[in-house]
């Protein structure tokens, strides 16, 4: 596997998301009509709908996640073979979250009821965080990646309420104190008191 092909499926990754997701229904955009680069609510209705959210950072954490089990295979497994890998985790679940089975499973936990799925440019700049977490990850030390995955998953616990570790909790494992914790901060709580 030559680097140059692993490049070409980067690149094609992301109108692979992009078509599939615009042919199953997603927005391209926002259905608000605009574009932003940050949004900072993960109650918010632009949430998953713009270029980056809380969730980029859960992103960063699976590319970075790749990137960590590259360097304990690196004896074993050629870091194209891991790269290759990086790319189809990404591109594969920024399709399989569109499903109604995942979609679904999403809703049925309280703080993503409501989702609708991500808009295709959200999706695919996922997709970009994700890479960039992975190439971060294989160009540094273990320990720096790891200290970095905590500080990425603490920051989204306490600062949004959800992380990877926290989104799939709730997919496995429900917890009711856990749902409560989440929802005090969710706006809509608070207009129906």
């Amino acid at each position: 596997m030559t680097r140059t092909l692993l490049h070409w499926a980067t690149g094609l990754g992301l109108p692979a998301i992009g078509l599939t997701l615009w042919v199953w229904g997603q927005p391209i955009i926002c259905t608000c009509g605009y574009v932003q680069l940050w949004v900072g609510s993960i109650f918010s209705s632009g949430n998953s709908q713009h270029v980056a959210d809380w969730y980029t950072l859960s992103h960063v954490v699976h590319g970075m996640l790749i990137g960590l089990a590259g360097w304990a295979l690196a004896r074993r497994v050629s870091f194209d073979w891991i790269y290759a890998f990086a790319i189809f985790t990404g591109v594969g679940w920024e399709i399989i979250e569109h499903t109604n089975w995942v979609l679904d499973a999403f809703r049925a936990t309280t703080i993503n009821q409501g989702y609708l799925g991500d808009s295709v440019l959200n999706a695919m700049a996922d997709f970009v965080f994700m890479m960039g977490g992975f190439f971060l990850a294989s160009a540094i030390r273990p320990l720096w990646s790891l200290l970095l995955i905590v500080v990425l998953e603490l920051t989204a616990t306490f600062v949004a309420r959800d992380s990877l570790t926290l989104s799939t909790l709730s997919l496995v494992w429900p917890i009711q104190a856990l749902d409560d914790w989440q929802q005090e901060l969710n706006p809509r709580n608070s207009a129906d008191q």
